[in-house]
């Protein structure tokens, strides 16, 4: 294992456990009488060394559900079930506690149970203890010594969550198994755990989707990629909980394809900032989980089901995951577990009990230790941060060696500049503090002698004007602070499980610079959103913001809803509201979003309409997931637009549910002309010549346009071994089009693979990647050089209407600000407006010849499936054995060589995550076995 020593550092980081160590993780097997040793040993009055016995009064799982859990267990629990459990166990046992931390998106609850001994639950205790928590986090008001005692007097908080997807679902009820054992048992092994631990368990953190078995949520999304940004009510409930109960050791249960279990150590890459003492405790537990596994033990050789593996397909780096975001955010060892789906339930639900229990005995074992180190995570973090020092990358699998180090930069502040975007600005404010990061408003400008401009510029003596806010790395969530605003991830080895950069002022497009200076300006703690009016307008005057942000966005669709009317000046983006209008609800939802309202006189301007939405639900759309279900979220539950589907048979036969609406919005799919037929693409011409607007997103989104004449746009093939892995890149953008109304002249996209698009001919380039010197990508890329000069957004007239083409999907996640913010422009697109300067559009009848030649261009393979293909990247001398691996799975893989590398590509057309895909763990483990280096892996 390549290791890097960390500075601060009082131990040696991320070590696995000792044959010592092993030897006594052996007693936290599942239900084996005996206390691990270095634990607060049970009271002999209390326990018994028999493991079946039982409070009768605790009902069991058999007698509510009417079957056992685990062995003997023939169905999954329902939703309902889960609910009706609880309430049972927790109405008979005094070791439990029960409530509901949120509801779904479809409004179904979503409920917990705390468990531990009688003591600890009680209401005054619990809330003790969560405090001692909680002030482990903040050396600066918790003293050595008082630390040290919370270590030795107070239980450590374990978290068991399951079915964040929600065809995944043993987790669920093995979690139900798990309370009963420590709500009912009567064991030594169950005392040991509830008197040093308080565990929290939550059975299902996706309700909808399991009553529906889906992934996603109701809105389609994912929620293991959502945790940062928290756009989900599910998401964003569960981490207010985690908050008040911060976890130490974080247990996210899930199922994969196969019949195998996979818990850690990881798969590398993991994250930097991820502390050392995490990464131990997440290996250890490791050790935990081998010695209670049971079954057939390590899979190996002939051993290919029911069995576990380590150190594969499961990574530890984006920082939207149930165990990054516990592990960089809270200090806690947050791990993936994940079950085969092709096993019987009995199995999978008692398979992961078994892992669930055998790390709360080794938390139970080790919880001293554990609370000793927790408090040194966040003393280690303040001592980073004050001199600005970034961890080290490091790589746990002893194969790899880290290929990208992250540089020797000093961070010592982040400044979030005030000149534009301050919604924006402002939502990120809000949402660093809402994971406990102190957030400064600037009240006298200063002077950074060095900086950091986003985008991977330097800048000296700059001046950070008064209301600029300040985020200074010397306090506890530093690891927090870098993982979410860095400008790079600085990934260790090149496997992608998901994307490369997250950084959240590129995602936001906000503008924000760094420094390793130590800058002290005169500033004051935001303890709140800043917003709502400045002043008092005139009865005949207005209130002025500027709509150049996803939040101005959002509130403007709120009052356009209302029924308010609105006027905007497109050359400086400000929107008016008479001020009549304005009213106390208004004020407070305007402060809520981080926009200021300013008082003037009579509003001027172009008139904004609310548009009427057509959502296309034609060929090639899945409904249930991707930017179908993201434009339902953003659009429809946040805007609060009503959106009509729109079929395929609408626009071919002309139906009133396509000609009746102003806007017609065709997410990314896998149908290149989305099924329309020639009268169906002569109808969607005419139709936006009337003055309507076509808003197409990436491939399906692009190429239906294309194939109907709306556009000159066409692909430019992708070079040999390119990849581009959800980067974020700087794009110039051409104020001529109203799609860019608020925008600065560059700016920031986010591409995760998308189509790379030559430039149009007959309409207005509106972003465009830079060709020359001013080029930059963040993240990881291969061959990146290919976009320079291509188009990512073009505004295409037709007649009186346009067509508004995304080469990427600008709702991504919905937490991709800034294409949001260039959504909703098109959504308002003035009827009046066009490019600037353009020539008369051509007529729907009349197709330019440079759209027809478009259209009639090969149309390019789509393996992607709205996600990616997955890609191998291996040494070209080990091509053959490659292929011959491959071969063993799929007879589908594209194989390429350049620059000494040889490329397997496999097509991924339902668009499948890593974690669902039906054979790539087993490939990845066989290349492995097989002794074959990968030098990338992207899937």
């Amino acid at each position: 294992m390549a290791r890097s020593i960390r500075p601060f550092r009082t131990h040696p980081s991320r070590r696995l456990a000792s044959a010592a160590a092993i030897a006594l993780l052996v007693a936290t097997a599942p239900l084996l009488g005996g206390a691990p040793a270095g634990a607060r040993p049970p009271s002999p009055a209390r326990c018994t060394t028999d493991p079946g016995a039982r409070l009768p009064g605790v009902p069991s799982p058999e007698s509510v559900l009417g079957f056992p859990l685990g062995t003997g267990q023939d169905r999954p629990v329902t939703t309902d079930e889960i609910r009706t459990y609880l309430h049972a166990v927790d109405g008979a046992s005094d070791r439990v506690v029960t409530g509901v931390l949120g509801t779904s998106a479809l409004g179904q609850p979503l409920p917990y149970a705390v468990v531990s001994n009688e003591r600890h639950v009680r209401p005054s205790a619990l809330r003790r203890i969560a405090d001692d928590i909680r002030d482990l986090r903040d050396p600066r008001r918790t003293s050595r010594k008082e630390a040290a005692r919370t270590a030795a007097d107070s239980p450590a908080i374990v978290w068991v969550a399951g079915n964040v997807h929600g065809g995944e679902k043993s987790g669920a009820d093995a979690a139900l198994k798990t309370l009963y054992e420590l709500a009912a048992g009567l064991s030594c092994d169950v005392a040991q755990r509830n008197d040093n631990l308080v565990t929290v368990i939550v059975p299902t953190q996706n309700p909808d989707g399991r009553d529906a078995s889906r992934r996603q949520n109701e809105f389609g999304f994912d929620l293991n990629r959502d945790w940062f940004a928290r756009t989900q009510p599910e998401t964003d409930s569960k981490l207010e909980l985690m908050r008040r109960y911060p976890p130490q050791v974080f247990v996210d249960a899930h199922e994969m394809g196969g019949r195998q279990y996979f818990f850690p150590p990881n798969a590398d890459p993991i994250h930097h900032e991820i502390a050392g003492e995490a990464v131990d405790w997440i290996n250890r537990i490791g050790e935990a989980n081998k010695a209670g596994f049971g079954y057939n033990g390590a899979c190996g050789g002939d051993v290919t089901t029911e069995c576990y593996f380590n150190y594969s397909t499961y990574d530890l780096f984006f920082m939207g995951y149930g165990d990054t975001v516990p592990a960089a955010g809270f200090g806690a060892a947050g791990m993936t577990f994940e079950k085969g789906s092709a096993s019987a339930v009995a199995d999978r639900v008692q398979q992961q009990f078994h892992t669930q229990w055998s790390t709360l005995g080794w938390a139970a074992a080790n919880k001293r230790e554990v609370l000793d180190d927790y408090y040194r995570i966040w003393t280690d973090a303040l001592a980073q941060g004050r001199a600005g020092r970034l961890e080290p990358n490091e790589v746990v699998q002893p194969t790899n060696e880290v290929q990208f180090p992250v540089p020797d930069l000093r961070i010592r502040s982040y400044f979030l500049l005030p000149h534009r975007q301050l919604a924006d600005v402002r939502q990120l404010v809000e949402r660093l503090r809402r994971m406990d990061v102190e957030v400064y408003e600037v009240q006298k400008e200063t002077r950074v002698a060095a900086a950091h401009v986003f985008g991977g510029r330097t800048a000296r003596n700059v001046t950070v004007p008064k209301g600029a806010y300040w985020i200074p790395m010397d306090q506890p969530q530093k690891h927090w602070i870098q993982a979410i605003m860095g400008e790079d991830p600085y990934t260790p080895f090149p496997y992608f499980y998901d994307v490369s950069s997250w950084s959240n002022p590129l995602l936001m497009g906000v503008p924000t610079i760094y420094t390793g200076d130590d800058v002290r300006p005169k500033a004051k703690l935001v303890r709140g959103i800043s917003g709502g009016r400045t002043g008092t307008a005139p009865a005949r005057g207005s209130y002025g913001y500027r709509l150049d942000s996803a939040a101005a966005a959002e509130f403007t669709f709120r009052l356009l809803g209302r029924g308010v009317p609105l006027l905007r000046d497109l050359e400086t983006s400000a929107v008016r509201l008479p001020a009549t209008r304005l009213t106390r609800e208004i004020d407070d939802l305007a402060e809520s979003f981080g926009v200021t309202l300013t008082p003037g006189g009579p509003a001027t301007g172009v008139r904004l309409d609310l548009p009427d939405v057509g959502l296309f639900s034609g060929a090639g759309i899945s409904t249930t997931s991707g930017s179908h279900g993201e434009a339902r979220y953003v659009l429809g539950k946040r805007w609060g637009l009503d959106l009509t589907p729109v079929t395929t048979a609408d626009i071919n036969d002309n139906t009133e549910a396509f000609t009746g609406r102003t806007v017609l919005l065709v997410p990314d799919g896998s149908n290149p002309t989305g099924g329309l037929t020639a009268a169906g693409q002569a109808n969607l011409r005419n139709w936006i010549a009337q003055g309507h607007t076509y808003i197409g997103l990436r491939n399906e989104g692009t190429r239906m346009a294309r194939a109907a004449g709306l556009t000159s746009t066409t692909e430019k093939p992708k070079p040999t071994g390119y990849q581009v892995i959800g980067s974020h890149l700087r794009v110039d953008v051409d104020g001529d089009s109203p799609v860019a109304a608020g925008r600065p002249a560059e700016d920031f996209q986010f591409n995760n693979g998308d189509p790379i698009l030559n430039p149009s001919t007959t309409g207005t380039n509106v972003l465009r990647y830079p060709s020359g010197e001013t080029f930059w990508a963040n993240g990881y890329t291969v061959g990146v050089d290919a976009l320079r000069g291509t188009a990512a957004v073009v505004d295409e007239p037709t007649g009186a209407g346009r067509a508004v083409l995304f080469a990427f999907n600008p709702l991504f996640r919905a937490y991709n600000e800034n294409g949001l913010h260039l959504v909703a422009n098109a959504l308002l697109y003035p009827a009046s407006a066009g490019p600037a300067g353009r020539s008369a559009a051509p007529t729907a009848a009349a197709v330019d010849p440079a759209r027809a030649r478009a259209a009639a261009a090969p149309v390019a393979e789509d393996l992607g499936g709205g996600w990616r293909p997955i890609t191998i990247e291996v040494a070209g001398a080990d091509l053959a054995r490659t292929r011959a691996v491959v071969e063993r799975f799929t007879a589908d893989a594209r194989t390429s060589v350049a620059g000494g590398s040889a490329y397997l590509v496999i097509p991924n057309r339902e668009g499948r995550q890593a974690d669902e895909h039906p054979f790539l763990g087993d490939l990845v483990r066989a290349l492995r076995e097989e002794g074959v280096p990968l030098r990338s892996l992207v899937a």
